[in-house]
């Protein structure tokens, strides 16, 4: 049987903080496209490429994780807050994969084109129709604050593990041990 790691290997943690800087860029991107019209067009031309972008790293990441198990939760970690963990991890994941698959759709409804860098363009997520871009749209917003929420979460745990338990979760992520 292998050895129970205690450390994340290093492309885990190379996948966590560029999809952590990535998400923190698309959240701040999202803010900025509804509160400028007249950088709207051109944040949309980042949002979108790097939506699918997070989408990619994160089967990458899923992928990885499967074949490279984090390490363990400290045993002394109450019950409850181990199950809270592990539910917020599950609600990230999912997140990284409904938002960009919510924004490709809602594109895709709304008529609008996904162009990507070097002439890609991805196929319609969803059929052109009004109705259907209003409430994909309310659904990506709606789950952006959600996601926005458990990033603030995410952190205050990290924060949490590295300040206050300093029991070597925090560690963990950043190869600091």
């Amino acid at each position: 049987m292998n050895e129970e790691r205690t450390y994340f290997t290093r492309t885990a943690r190379w996948l966590h903080w560029s999809m952590a800087a990535m998400i923190l860029a698309m959240l701040f991107i999202g803010v900025a496209m509804v509160a400028s019209l007249e950088l709207r067009p051109w944040l949309l031309d980042l949002h979108r490429p790097l939506g699918l972008l997070v989408l990619l790293l994160a089967l990458v990441r899923l992928w990885h994780r499967r074949r490279n198990p984090p390490p363990p939760l400290p045993a002394s970690l109450p019950r409850l807050q181990a199950r809270l963990a592990r539910a917020s991890h599950v609600a990230l994941y999912a997140l990284m994969f409904a938002m960009p698959l919510l924004g490709w759709a809602m594109s895709s409804a709304g008529g609008y084109v996904v162009n990507l860098p070097f002439g890609f363009v991805l196929p319609p997520l969803a059929p052109q129709h009004p109705a259907l871009y209003t409430v994909l749209r309310g659904a990506h917003g709606a789950l952006g604050y959600a996601l926005f929420a458990l990033v603030l979460a995410h952190v205050a745990g990290a924060l949490y593990h590295a300040w206050v338990r300093r029991d070597g979760v925090f560690e963990a992520m950043t190869g600091k041990r």
